[in-house]
């Protein structure tokens, strides 16, 4: 088949719809089908195809996930498309680009397939002052029908995307699809140990320290303040436990002060960005991942960090329910005390448990891989060519 994936962003940007799609183009690749990766390039004035990647003149949108925003309508990249004759167009975002994406499909008669990796009402804040977030809301969930009412198939990474679709009024069947990862990458056999002594040697960490991360975008929809409030009410000094959060955002300098107010500053490392591929030996020196996010869909960071063998620490999430499961990927709080009571359960297993529980993770993800993702996506992809 030939597919075309249209998205706002793609490498050398990163974040997890660029994961995504990078890891669907070359699983698809693998079993032999053909992809073009349409997306917005800031750094070109011209439609260009090289490496399988037809680039978009764009303008940048720092605001929200540093993506570059294309114009909605252009010929020349209809004609690239009409010229590329795919099969199925596969849009992942819902901008300038997807707009285009699923215009493109109503004119050359060809299935349109959808997945929605946002959960944009926790996003609104972004694009709309307060007051005017009730009208945006209602706008946004507009778009999002008549995006889905041209569709032959949505998917979504977690049940949490179907229930959005029903808060939109969208009455279609979602196929919730987990998002995958490059588990070559985060094995952690093919991780350098040196680079895990560089890692507590830059950041002063000691052997002794049980060191949990957070790895994302900081911006308000993580909740990290809600972790970092949770970790001043129970964490002492004394419990040698240390919080690494991995990334940068809006929040970063307010989350810094916030430590800082709550007298955790030297229990909490904030790194700042980290390059992607940098990211596995962080990921190795810690002993667990921990989140208080609520609007994530299955979580990409955290996917990665299980893929080194990482148990999660999740605050509950109804829709999200599931994803988790206690005792073999990692365990779930519901409040500061459970959060405490679980760091120093980690803390205090024997190593034997430790490596038992590792083990447990990386195989609740071996699952994941870009073959997989690949040939759930191929029997969407052939249901809706057929249909």
């Amino acid at each position: 088949m030939r597919i075309a994936l249209f998205t706002e962003t793609y490498l050398p940007y990163t974040n997890g719809v660029v994961t995504h799609v990078k890891i669907l183009k070359e699983g698809l690749e693998k079993l032999g089908h053909e992809v073009l990766v349409v997306c917005a390039d800031v750094d070109t004035r011209r439609h260009y195809i090289k490496d399988g990647v037809l680039h978009c003149p764009g303008r940048s949108f720092k605001r929200f996930y540093e993506y570059g925003l294309a114009s909605p309508i252009s010929t020349t990249r209809l004609r690239y498309i009409k010229r590329f004759n795919p099969d199925i167009i596969h849009i992942h975002n819902e901008f300038g680009v997807g707009f285009s994406g699923a215009m493109i499909a109503k004119i050359l008669k060809k299935p349109l397939v959808y997945t929605l990796h946002t959960m944009y009402d926790e996003y609104l804040y972004y694009v709309a002052p307060r007051p005017f977030i009730p009208i945006v809301r209602k706008t946004s969930h507009q778009y999002l029908r008549f995006l889905a009412r041209g569709t032959m198939a949505i998917t979504g990474p977690s049940k949490k995307v179907e229930e959005f679709f029903k808060e939109c009024g969208v009455k279609k069947m979602v196929n919730v699809i987990p998002n995958p990862v490059e588990l070559d990458i985060f094995e952690p056999d093919n991780i350098d140990p040196g680079k895990k002594h560089e890692f507590r040697k830059k950041y002063n960490i000691e052997d002794d320290v049980t060191l949990a991360c957070f790895c994302g975008r900081l911006g308000k929809e993580k909740s990290v303040d809600v972790m970092l409030n949770f970790w001043a009410e129970t964490v002492k000094p004394t419990d040698t436990l240390k919080l690494l959060i991995i990334g940068d955002g809006p929040s970063k300098e307010s989350l810094e002060k916030q430590a800082k107010k709550l007298g955790i500053d030297e229990m909490v490392i904030f790194t700042g960005k980290v390059m992607h591929d940098d990211l596995p030996p962080y990921y190795a020196s810690c002993d667990c991942y921990i989140t208080t996010s609520l609007s994530d869909t299955n979580s990409i960071s955290m996917l990665e960090a299980m893929a080194t063998g990482l148990p999660v620490l999740h605050l509950y999430d109804e829709l999200n329910e599931g994803q988790i499961k206690p005792g073999i990927n990692g365990f779930i709080f519901h409040d500061a005390k459970e959060m405490y009571e679980e760091l120093i359960g980690l803390k205090n297993k024997s190593e034997t448990e430790k490596q038992t529980l590792h083990f447990s993770v990386r195989d609740s993800v071996k699952q994941s891989g870009a073959e997989n993702l690949a040939n759930y996506l191929l029997t969407i992809y052939n249901n809706a060519f057929h249909s």
